[in-house]
């Protein structure tokens, strides 16, 4: 980091900023501290060179056969202090290591003009595998290289989520400092990686800890111009007005680098205005909003609508044509007006309408007005006229009762959090079995939850959690469907479609009887639907409203029993079937955990700071259209009916096999003869697969692989957790 945000930084090899050079507002920034890592060694004497050659490549056999000669060992240093074992663990060369380690290898000898440990070396390309060997074997993170860095500090450098995890599990103290007063959350803002900084402050990292110069994490955050560190660190309580040695607030700062669009902007998202002051809202009930923000705006947009569809039901209604609607739209838009000055207060990651219970408002309003509709018009009307249709009624109260159960039952039951584990000791454990198993990686451990991540699950961003045969994310509950309500949602769905139909029919009996009579004069409208319209305006337009849920709800109803009939979920049909087999040692050798480059955007499902933990397939764009045929399943319908989807595409199919798909018969048994009570609660993660219990929180081996271990072990029982056991 330079001395003051408003110099720039010169980069160094190990991807550092050069050190502060002194006190002193006129020093020059030096560069012959930087870490030189990747040097050769000068030309020497042949067998110097072949036994680091050896090591960097991994000859073991060659490397035996020198030490064989007497003339080396692995204690063996060249003229810089570096080491065979420096050369093994830069390149990655695990059973190099391991063999330099169980021949007397110094593990903490430093060297290079850089004075740096095998793990640092190690650490600074992101080969955390062999970070994790260096470790156990006695390595220490917290010796200093020749800059005041240790190991935590240079994987910061790289953002390596995966890495700084394992490292902060060595019981590292989170704000441990370099030789200038810096710390890991520092860096982390410096560089720009919102992740990062994420992990830091969760692990407790302190947002108040200052420098030599004292500048905060916030300040260093602004000198990269990264909204989403300002923004983190502000959620967690940074001080907006923090001043360094020489009296530069972050507002300051932001202004004599040029960033303070991202401070804007971070600012905003957190409920403050450009002076960083917060906003108090001046309109009725803000007091409540200011208690409980969160709490406030999720019951306030779950209520709101029930004011929406009833105004503007009533005005469309009671209104002649050329007045109604635009007067409806009018009042709707209003209402709408009033939604957009509250989400402005709202908590960060509910700015949007779709973030909040919106659309589960506008539904649950729906379902409220066309049953209240039903009750005081429809059904006096139809079922005790001379052609009453009894029957039909009492189905349409049976569906409307069950699609509220089920409704509220896919709203607010656990849809599968994968449990957390019980606290730090349990985490080491599991990262060390992953370890073991070359399985630690972003498709294996969740870096937000800190779990090993079971087969078919999915973190959801918007409800911060991993879900257990996760199926997709929906509005219109406010809740993730996963293994413990999918079929509470599919219930859901089914209901709804059928209450609508019946609604229609006895809607159509309705009108019969009462229309006759009605008057044929109106506004642009023909004598036939003129009666209609004056007969009974209201419920006309709730039955058409009614009827327009129809449309999403069969082609999402449509999507999922194609998903249930091939045993895959809509995250499954989107994006590919993913499993895991034993994983072969070589692929761990050549998986480096290669480190983020910050001129560009992190491929998904980076482990990289600025890329998340990679649960995410990237942004979605495309303007309001494609937000509506997103939020109204159109989009996976399409692709689905046009044979895109992976349930539907041959060639997803030949690539790669479902191993969860029975047939067609066997995957519609295990979800409707799942013996976990359809009304009552079931156990977390349980479920039927080929007609055998497994829990979908414990399942880290495709079935093939479970079959083999239980075929092998004799077992008779259901599937059973492959190495979870002891966490």
């Amino acid at each position: 980091m330079a001395q003051r945000p408003e110099a720039s930084a010169t980069p160094s090899a190990n991807g550092a900023p050069a050190q502060p050079p002194s006190k002193s507002d006129t020093a020059t920034p030096k560069l012959n501290n930087e870490v030189e890592l990747g040097n050769l060694p000068g030309d020497g004497e042949p067998a110097q060179s072949d036994i680091m050659q050896m090591a960097r490549t991994g000859d073991i056999a060659g490397m035996e056969k020198l030490f064989e000669t007497g003339d080396y060992d692995a204690t063996y240093t060249d003229g810089e202090g570096i080491t065979p074992l420096h050369w093994a663990a830069i390149n990655n060369q695990y059973a190099m290591c391991k063999f330099l380690i169980g021949r007397g290898a110094e593990i903490n000898r430093k060297g290079g003009e850089s004075v740096a440990t095998p793990l640092q070396w190690a650490a600074q390309r992101c080969h955390y595998y062999t970070v994790h060997l260096l470790l156990q074997h006695g390595a220490d993170p917290l010796i200093s290289d020749a800059q005041g860095y240790n190991t935590l500090h240079i994987s910061t450098f790289n953002g390596n989520l995966l890495l700084i995890v394992l490292l902060l599990h060595q019981g590292i103290p989170v704000d441990v400092e370099d030789a200038y007063g810096h710390t890991g959350l520092m860096w982390s803002a410096y560089k720009g990686y919102p992740a990062c900084v994420d992990v830091f402050l969760r692990w407790g990292a302190s947002v108040h800890a200052k420098d030599e110069q004292g500048f905060t994490a916030l300040h260093w955050a602004l000198v990269k111009g990264s909204a989403g560190c300002v923004q983190k660190l502000l959620e967690y309580g940074a001080d907006r007005f923090a001043k360094t040695t020489t009296g530069k607030t972050p507002s300051i700062t932001a202004k004599e680098l040029n960033t303070a669009g991202a401070w804007h902007k971070a600012l905003q998202e957190c409920g403050y205005d450009e002076d960083a002051n917060a906003i108090i809202p001046s309109w009725p009930g803000s007091s409540y909003l200011l208690q409980d923000r969160r709490g406030f705006t999720t019951k306030f947009f779950f209520l709101w609508p029930f004011v929406l569809v009833w105004a503007t039901l009533h005005i469309f209604a009671g209104m002649p044509v050329y007045a109604g609607i635009p007067i409806g739209l009018i009042v709707a838009y209003s209402i709408q007006w009033v939604g957009q000055q509250v989400i402005a207060y709202a908590p960060p990651d509910m700015r949007s309408f779709e973030k909040t219970p919106w659309m589960t408002g506008i539904f649950a309003a729906s379902l409220f007005w066309v049953g209240l509709n039903w009750l005081f018009t429809v059904f006096p009307t139809t079922a005790f006229g001379e052609d009453g249709t009894y029957l039909l009624n009492f189905l349409f109260a049976v569906t409307l009762g069950l699609t509220g159960f089920f409704y509220v039952r896919s709203m607010v039951d656990d849809p599968g959090f994968v449990p957390k584990m019980n606290g730090i000791a349990e985490q080491r454990a599991v990262i060390d079995e992953l370890i073991s198993q070359w399985k630690y990686d972003e498709a294996h451990f969740c870096v937000t939850c800190m779990i090993r991540t079971p087969l078919r699950s999915k973190h959801c961003r918007r409800c911060q959690r991993c879900v257990a045969k996760h199926d997709h994310h929906c509005p219109w509950v406010y809740n993730c469907v996963g293994i413990n309500n999918h079929r509470h949602f599919f219930m859901y769905l089914i209901n709804l479609t059928l209450a609508i139909i019946i609604y229609d029919f006895l809607t159509y009996r309705y009108f019969n009887i009462v229309s006759p009579d009605a008057s044929e004069e109106c506004n642009l409208l023909a004598p036939s639907i003129c009666k209609v319209v004056n007969a009974d305006a209201y419920t006309m337009l709730t039955a058409i409203w009614a009827s327009l849920q129809l449309v999403w709800v069969s082609m999402l109803l449509s999507v999922q029993l194609i998903q249930l009939a091939r045993a895959m979920t809509t995250y499954e049909n989107m994006f590919g079937v993913h499993h895991t087999s034993a994983t072969s040692l070589a692929s761990a050798f050549t998986s480096t955990g290669a480190p983020l480059d910050p001129t560009q955007q992190p491929p998904s499902g980076s482990a990289a700071g600025a890329g998340g933990h990679g649960h995410k397939h990237g942004h979605r764009h495309g303007g309001i259209l494609k937000t509506m045929s997103r939020l109204l399943g159109v989009d996976i319908f399409m692709r689905t009916a046009r044979g895109k989807g992976a349930a539907t595409n041959p060639a997803n199919k030949r690539k790669s096999r479902n191993p969860y798909n029975r047939g067609c018969v066997t995957n519609c048994k295990d979800f409707w003869c799942d013996p976990a009570p359809l009304f009552g609660k079931r156990e977390t993660g349980a479920a039927m697969l080929g007609g055998q219990p497994v829990n979908y929180t414990e399942m880290y081996e495709s079935p093939a692989v479970m079959d083999a271990l239980r075929g092998r072990a004799g077992r008779s029982g259901g599937y059973e957790a492959v190495a979870g056991d002891e966490v």
